[in-house]
């Protein structure tokens, strides 16, 4: 259950990233206010999750999600570059999520 909410937290910090870019500076009241909605929901599971987990893998699956997720995002829907090198670099940052979760211990 711990690991789902760490999941979900993730998919959360995607959302407060592109909309922090949406909101042009906080400048734009409703991609504003889905910031804090998403930012708030993902560390607030984010919190739930490391009373259980240990903060290392669970913060790094974490991140993972949201930087991949955001890059992902951006060249799907905001326009951002698409190049090999930055796929190559999501899939290792990925990779790297990956490895450093299955070299931990399970609780």
């Amino acid at each position: 259950m711990a690991w789902l909410l760490v999941i979900v937290a993730g998919v959360l910090e995607t959302g407060f990233a592109v909309c922090l870019k949406l909101s042009h500076g906080f400048t734009r009241l409703w991609p504003t206010i889905a910031f804090c909605a998403f930012a708030l929901g993902s560390f607030g599971l984010l919190t739930m999750s490391l009373k259980k987990l240990d903060v290392g893998p669970a913060y790094a699956v974490w991140t993972g999600i949201g930087a991949a997720g955001t890059a992902i995002y951006g060249m799907i829907f905001l326009g951002d570059l698409v190049s090999v090198l930055k796929l190559v670099s999501i899939s290792l940052v990925i990779i790297g999520v990956i490895g450093l979760q299955l070299s931990g211990s399970a609780h």
